[in-house]
């Protein structure tokens, strides 16, 4: 074999090495997916002489780094190559520099899925791992890195939440009988992945229509160790009853309106509410104003719970990144309750065109999952 295709080998080798290695340190990634927002999940393994010698993650906001919570299972990381699936910071924040870290432990090579969109770091951390004469390799497996992070990196390039919208529909598009009754639509196995869903998210968002009419408490019921989610309703008129369910929860609940009315706001106040005032369009909130508010505070994603009318309005103005929808094999009739109410969608050349991205069976159910083709 000639020198050429012996090097060719050894790279192939190489980058199968390091895609196993990176493909370990995503799956440690996704065990913060609950956990650690507004900060990105992240995963880190040490290897030395091809053999792991520690690992770890990010596990909550405000807490060690992954790259922090791995080096300390070791006593010397000279000559380790470290795997990190995002890049390590550069700055001080509620914690110290990762890539400083890394360079004082004497690790060698740090392979790394993809750049940190921060602008406070943003290539930052690889430069300064060069500049002290660490071998780096980024890019590795950064489409599965880039998935396990779209909340933090929608934020970080467009100030915007990255937001989902939940839909339970029956074979024949209805979301509820004519009188409003919905439960159960979809299976336990459905209900079940979309608490997972809410788990997931920094917000569940809902109309003040959904309030009035379900009382749904919007909280996340799952055995795992949770961030509970901060709930958010529209309410345009601060209609929202002081009895109402979601006020009662432990956790945050913020009500975002464009009334005045301080008379509605101070009970709301004392029974627990944040209440925010954001401009309004056409007597309603304005839901632009409303994204801008939330990745101003720091929120990565945002799950829709909501009926027709919110649903119709944020797609109208192209508000939702993707659209979850859960089908269930059965038939409401044609009286029921239907998924967007879109009254200015008169002419086929008015529909919306959405992109299907994956299909899932649940129980009974189909998963479907569409991006929102703009």
């Amino acid at each position: 074999m000639s020198l050429l295709k012996r090097l060719k080998a050894c790279r192939r080798i190489m980058t199968c090495l390091d895609e196993n290695y990176m493909a370990r340190a995503l799956r440690l990634a996704e065990k913060g997916r609950y956990t650690t927002a507004p900060n990105p999940n992240v995963g880190c393994v040490l290897v030395k002489e091809n053999k792991v010698v520690a690992e770890g993650w990010h596990v909550q906001a405000g807490s060690a780094h992954a790259e922090i919570n791995a080096l300390k299972q070791i006593a010397d990381a000279q000559g380790v190559t470290a795997y990190v699936t995002l890049e390590p910071c550069s700055h001080t924040g509620k914690t110290g520099p990762c890539c400083e870290a890394l360079i004082a432990a004497g690790v060698q090579r740090v392979v790394i899925a993809m750049q940190d969109p921060n602008p406070l770091v943003a290539g930052r951390g690889i430069k300064r791992l060069q500049a002290a004469g660490i071998e780096v390799v980024c890019g590795v497996l950064q489409q599965d890195a880039e998935v396990l992070n779209k909340g933090f990196i929608t934020r970080m390039k467009t100030g915007l939440p990255y937001v989902r919208s939940k839909l339970a529909m029956s074979l024949d598009g209805r979301t509820a009988m004519a009188s409003g009754e919905s439960k159960w639509i979809t299976s336990a196995d459905s209900r079940v992945d979309v608490q997972r869903l809410r788990a997931e998210s920094a917000v569940v968002l809902t109309g003040i229509n959904t309030v009035l009419a379900d009382d749904p408490g919007l909280n996340v019921r799952l055995d795992d160790a949770v961030k509970q989610p901060v709930r958010v309703v529209l309410d345009s008129r601060l209609q929202i009853p002081l009895t109402a369910k979601l006020l009662g929860l432990p956790g945050q609940t913020w009500v975002l309106t464009c009334s005045h009315d301080e008379q509605k706001r101070r009970p709301l106040e004392k029974a627990g509410a944040q209440v925010f005032q954001l401009k309004s369009k056409d007597g309603r909130l304005d839901l632009q104003a409303v994204m801008d508010f939330l990745g101003q505070q720091q929120i990565n994603t945002v799950m829709v719970e909501a009926g027709a009318t919110l649903n119709g309005a944020l797609l109208s103005e192209n508000l939702v990144d993707e659209w979850w929808v859960y089908m269930a094999p059965c038939i409401l009739g044609d009286q029921g309750r239907g998924l967007f109410h879109l009254p200015a969608m008169q002419k086929m050349a008015h529909k919306r065109q959405l992109d299907m991205s994956s299909v899932r069976q649940l129980g009974s159910d189909l998963r479907l999952v569409f991006n929102t083709k703009i």
